[in-house]
């Protein structure tokens, strides 16, 4: 209840400063003197954004947006990421100008530079949205010690520790989670952006966006990416008006990677491009496939109680057991390494989801379950390792999403797939009929038949400029049953 009456403020503070009229809101400005700070994360929107619809009802708003690094320190941006954030923050610039606001650009610690921005703007509170990733929650903490700081929902579609069990712990399995998860739904209705953010009377001073450097030059190794997404609010919203017609087919569409039938929606969902909420209440429907789409939503809220719970998820096995698994050492395994960043390791379907990767950002949900579990379970090669490639060439690298989903892979999650369940990449690839898919991104094969062309090895149909399968499947499978017996005893 909470939640919902926090949420039925917000809108109808909203609904009260519209009806203010443009006049109030100017005199209503020049009597607040006193600016307030909208500090931006992965909120980059302004439908549905509770801190910003009580920032402008505070006083005149300064939007701020910190590339930190050194709060998040080794899990600071990766480069796919930076991209994304470059884009996203131009258009937001314009969307906010639009407005009549402005985005204010800074580099360097979020909890010194807020202070500091506060101090040459004359403010004193600052308001911002809740992020549930450790170093926010420790730079939230920081920034409140020094200044008042309003924080407010909606990231995700309940705050962590929203539902608990019946004893009042934390959910650890997804199951009984997203049932009662789905007791809450729908949640409440989005807000509408402003129609106007008041000013203040003059602008802190801010860096240049270019000057960040957030586009790779030298390679341009993202000079792809631009064909397929449009990162920025309009964007999240096209492509969810793109999907929300095909949700009823997302429960077979989402396993088969030639047709792409999932909604590319996570990116825009991980830099706050657009809220859950909104995305619920347009993707509405009690059919199979829009029952499990909706089901992937609730998945994000799983993962981001998870990392609440255990800070350390994305460098730590969440089952202890695990510590003892004896991966290869990554020095003695590089080359395979190398060969799966690569594409290259012989199994189409894996190098095809590897190369979509570095082309594009992104992987087909599928497909990132067939490669994660390749690396794991036929190389041998610890999660951590192919976690920390996807983190820096995925788009959607979310901290959340994706420690547990490796954890899930790898059978070390709170709740995991069984590490003796081995995905069998040539069986998946098949069976998801990803034919077209190969042809795609491994156009060595794209002569081969789709008979052939899923396993080319055992049809004695390689061409020569695509390499053999860098381990066979039942070596692979049975060194990896072999090492989780010495865990076992």
């Amino acid at each position: 209840m909470d939640l919902v009456a926090t949420n039925m403020a917000a809108c109808l503070g909203k609904m009260l400063y519209r009806s203010l009229g443009t006049g109030m809101i100017r005199l209503h400005c020049r009597m607040m003197t006193k600016p307030v700070l909208l500090w931006l994360r992965q909120d980059l929107r302004l439908s549905d954004q509770a801190a910003l619809v009580a920032a402008v009802q505070a006083g005149p708003v300064i939007p701020l947006y910190i590339i930190d690094d050194d709060t998040p320190r080794h899990w600071a941006m990766g480069g796919a990421s930076r991209w994304w954030l470059h884009h996203s923050l131009s258009r937001l610039d314009e969307s906010l100008r639009a407005k009549g606001s402005r985005l204010i650009l800074r580099q360097g610690k979020s909890a010194d530079i807020i202070p500091q921005v506060a101090k040459q703007a004359g403010a004193d509170s600052v308001y911002a949205l809740h992020h549930f990733e450790p170093w926010w929650r420790n730079a939230e903490k920081a920034v409140d010690r020094q200044l008042d700081l309003h924080l407010y929902d909606g990231s995700l579609l309940l705050p962590p520790g929203a539902v608990r069990t019946g004893g009042g712990g934390i959910y650890r399995i997804y199951t009984p989670f997203a049932r009662a998860v789905m007791t809450h739904m729908p949640p409440p209705a989005p807000c509408p952006a402003p129609d106007d953010i008041p000013a203040p009377s003059s602008w802190p001073t801010s860096d240049s966006l270019d000057d960040w450097a957030l586009l790779p030059t030298s390679p341009d190794w993202a000079n792809g990416f631009s064909k397929d997404w449009t990162p920025g609010e309009a964007g999240a919203q096209a492509n969810l008006e793109g999907f929300a017609d095909e949700a009823p087919d997302y429960a077979t569409g989402r396993n088969l990677p030639s047709i792409e039938g999932t909604s590319r929606l996570s990116p825009h969902l991980h830099f706050g491009e657009i809220s859950p909420a909104t995305v619920w209440h347009r993707v509405t429907g009690s059919d199979e496939g829009t029952t499990t789409f909706l089901k992937e939503l609730i998945w994000r809220d799983y993962a981001h109680n998870q990392i609440v719970e255990r800070p350390d998820y994305g460098s730590a096995n969440a089952r202890a057991d695990f510590d003892a698994l004896p991966w290869r050492d990554l020095r003695q395994a590089k080359r395979d390494f190398t060969a799966w960043q690569r594409g290259c390791t012989g199994y189409p379907i894996v190098d095809a989801g590897m190369r979509q990767l570095w082309a594009t950002g992104w992987m087909h949900n599928r497909v990132r379950m067939i490669a994660a579990s390749f690396l794991i379970k036929h190389l041998l090669i610890d999660w951590r390792h192919g976690a920390r490639w996807f983190w820096d060439t995925l788009v959607d690298a979310s901290y959340a999403n994706n420690s547990v989903n490796w954890q899930w892979v790898a059978g070390s999650g709170v709740d995991a797939n069984m590490f003796v369940r081995i995905m069998a990449p040539l069986v998946q690839s098949e069976k998801f009929d990803a034919a077209a898919y190969i042809r795609q991104w491994v156009p060595e094969l794209a002569d081969l038949s789709d008979a052939h062309i899923h396993d080319p090895d055992a049809h004695g149909v390689r061409p020569p400029a695509y390499p053999a399968k860098i381990v066979g499947h039942r070596e692979g499978r049975e060194r990896a049953l072999a090492a989780y017996r010495d865990v076992k005893g």
